[in-house]
C-alpha cells in the first residue's frame, strides 16, 4: 500500500464510497484583457534556468476530441485535448522532449478571465481523467475561466510509468508492511527494491526528470502556450504543495491561487508520516464519536481487529484474502469523506463478524483495482516522483527507534506509517532533491490557503504553515470547521462563495477568516 497522500477529487471518492467499495477584501487590480493576453518568456525572480527556444514558446496547441482510455471513458464534447512539449532535462530546454497530455472546457460566459489550472493531487493523480468529474463543482467558475488540467510528467498519458504488471502488484499484497520477523522484514524491504528496479526499467532516464520543481517549470511553460500573462491555479492535497514550488519558482507570474488540504511544507519524511498519523487518528476519533462510541475504545477496537488480522487473513467473497494491510487501506478510503462513515461502520461490523469482503471493496477501490483484476498505476507515479522529491531515507534501524512514537499517536495506523519512512523509497535508484519543498514567494500577489480542521490526508496545521512560508502580505489563511480531505464543494456556502469571490472577482478575505461547518 501507498502512503496515504493521494488525489483529493472528492466528488470521485464519494462516487466510490456510494458504488460500495473525495473578511476584508481587495482586489488585484488586473483587468480581463491583461490576464487573458498573451505571455511573454517566463522571468521568475529564480524560474528561470536558461532561455527557451521558440518551438516550445511558440508552439500552438493543436486541441482536439478527448478520447477514452483503458482506465477513464471519453469525457463529453464539451472537452477539448492537446499535447504540450516540454523539456526531458529542464538543465537543457534545447534538447529531448516529452509531451504532456492537456484537457480543458473553455469558459461558457462572457467576460473570460483565463485558464484556470487543476491538479488534483497524488502525487500521481490524472488530471485528464479528473477534470471532466471535477468540473460540476467548479460550475460557477466555469463561466469566466477555460477549465485545464493535465497529466504531469510520469503520470498516466504524459510518459506515465507503470513499474509492476496486474499480477506482480496482487502478489504483493502478501507482502507484511508491519514487519514482525526478520524473514518479515527481509520480504518487506526486498519488496521495495523491487518495485524501485521496476520503475526504473520502464521509466529510464525520465525517472530522474519527474519532480515537483521539473513539473513545476512545465507550468509555467503551460501558461505561456496557453496565452496567459498571469497563472491561475486550484491546487489540492499535493497539488498545494505544486502550487507552493510554482510560487517560489515563479513569484511575478502568480496569478490567483488557491491551495486547498494543504500538505505542510516545513515537514520532512519521517513529519509528513507523523502528520499523516495524527490526522487520521483525528478523523478515527470524530468518526467514532459520530457512532457514539469513545473513541480510545473503539480505536483499540480496531487496533484489535487488524491486529488479528496480521496473523489470521479473513476470507472474502471473491475467494482473495483481506490481510492487516489490505484492511488497513480499507479503513483510510471512508476517512476521506464524511460521506463515507455509514461505508466503513458496515464494512468493520462485517469484518468483526467474520467476513471481509467490504473492506477488500475499500482496499480495491483506493489501489485502483477493477473486478477483472487490473490496477491502475496512480501509485506508482506518486512513488517515483516523492522518491524524487524527498532526500531524507531513514534505515530500517532509524524506524524501528520511531515506531513507540508513531503507535503512541495512533493504534491503528501509526505502524503502517512509520515503516512506511524505512519501505517507500527503500534503495531507490535515484537520490532525492530535497528535505522540505522551498515556498517563499516574497513579491508574489495574495494567495488562498484552505484548511480543513477535521482533514485526515493533510492535517490542517499545515494550511498556517504553508501561509507562513509563503510570506507575509502573500500567504491568506482560510479555515473551515469541517470533515474529509479538502475543504471547497465540500458543503460549506461560506467556504466555496469566499474561494469564488477571490477566483472571480479578485476580492483577497482577511487573513485567518473561519467558516463553520
Amino acid at each position: 500500500m501507498a502512503r496515504f497522500v493521494r488525489c483529493a477529487a472528492l466528488g470521485a471518492a464519494a462516487a466510490l464510497l456510494v458504488a460500495g467499495c473525495s473578511s476584508g477584501s481587495s482586489s488585484d487590480g488586473k483587468s480581463d484583457d491583461e490576464t487573458s493576453a498573451a505571455a511573454s518568456p517566463s522571468s521568475g525572480s529564480s524560474g528561470t534556468t536558461a532561455a527557451l527556444p521558440s518551438s516550445l514558446t511558440g508552439q500552438k496547441l493543436d486541441w482536439g476530441g478527448c478520447k477514452a482510455t483503458s482506465d477513464s471513458p471519453a469525457p463529453g464534447s464539451d472537452w477539448q485535448c492537446a499535447t504540450l512539449k516540454v523539456p526531458l532535462d529542464w538543465s537543457k530546454p534545447e534538447g529531448e522532449t516529452i509531451g504532456l497530455a492537456l484537457i480543458r472546457e473553455k469558459a461558457r460566459g462572457g467576460k473570460r478571465i483565463g485558464s484556470l489550472v487543476f491538479n488534483f493531487g497524488g502525487p500521481g493523480g490524472s488530471g485528464v481523467s479528473m477534470m471532466p468529474s471535477y468540473a460540476a463543482t467548479v460550475s460557477q467558475l466555469r463561466e469566466r475561466y477555460d477549465l485545464v488540467s493535465w497529466d504531469p510528467r510520469g503520470v498516466a498519458a504524459s510518459e506515465g510509468v507503470r513499474c509492476r504488471s496486474d499480477k506482480a502488484i496482487q502478489a504483493a499484497e502478501d507482502v507484511d508492511a508491519t514487519p514482525d520477523t526478520p524473514a518479515e522484514e527481509k520480504a518487506y524491504f526486498q519488496d521495495s527494491a523491487d518495485f524501485g528496479k521496476g520503475c526504473q526499467k520502464t521509466a529510464g532516464k525520465l525517472m530522474a526528470h519527474v519532480s515537483t520543481t521539473d513539473t513545476a517549470r512545465d507550468m509555467d511553460l503551460m501558461r505561456q502556450v496557453l496565452g496567459d500573462t498571469k497563472m491561475h491555479y486550484f491546487g489540492i492535497s499535493y497539488g498545494t504543495e505544486l502550487g507552493g514550488v510554482y510560487a517560489h519558482l515563479f513569484p511575478k507570474n502568480v496569478g490567483r491561487l488557491i491551495l486547498d488540504a494543504v500538505v505542510d511544507p516545513s515537514a520532512d519524511t519521517v513529519g509528513h508520516a507523523e502528520n499523516q498519523t495524527k490526522g487520521f487518528q483525528r478523523a478515527l476519533d470524530d468518526y467514532l464519536k459520530s457512532t457514539g462510541q469513545d473513541p480510545e475504545q473503539g480505536t483499540q477496537k480496531i487496533a484489535s481487529l487488524v491486529k488479528r488480522l496480521d496473523a489470521n487473513p479473513l476470507p472474502t467473497s471473491s475467494g482473495r484474502k483481506l490481510t492487516q494491510t489490505l484492511a488497513l487501506t480499507g479503513i483510510v478510503l471512508p476517512l476521506y469523506s464524511k460521506a463515507g462513515w455509514p461505508t466503513l461502520t458496515s464494512a468493520l461490523k462485517s469484518a468483526e463478524q467474520g467476513d471481509g469482503s467490504e473492506l477488500l471493496a475499500l482496499a480495491d477501490g483506493y489501489n485502483e483495482r477493477t473486478a477483472s483484476g487490473h490496477y491502475g498505476t496512480t501509485t506508482h507515479s506518486q512513488r517515483v516522483i516523492s522518491c524524487l522529491d524527498d532526500k531524507q531515507r531513514p534505515t530500517a534501524e532509524e524506524t524501528k527507534k520511531l515506531l513507540p512514537t508513531f503507535e503512541k499517536i495512533s493504534p491503528v495506523f501509526g505502524d503502517f506509517l512509520g515503516w512506511d519512512t524505512a519501505g517507500w523509497c527503500h534503495d531507490w535508484p535515484v537520490a532525492g532533491q530535497y528535505d522540505t519543498p522551498q515556498v517563499s514567494a516574497p513579491g508574489a500577489a495574495p494567495i488562498l490557503v484552505v484548511g480543513n480542521t477535521g482533514d485526515p490526508a493533510t492535517p490542517y496545521e499545515g494550511a498556517r504553515k504553508m501561509a507562513d512560508e509563503l510570506g507575509k502580505g502573500v500567504g491568506v489563511e482560510l479555515t473551515w470547521k469541517g470533515e474529509g480531505h479538502g475543504a471547497y464543494g465540500s458543503g460549506s456556502d461560506c467556504v466555496d462563495s469566499t474561494v469564488n469571490a477571490y477566483l472571480l472577482n479578485g476580492t483577497v478575505p482577511r487573513d485567518g477568516k473561519v467558516c463553520a461547518e
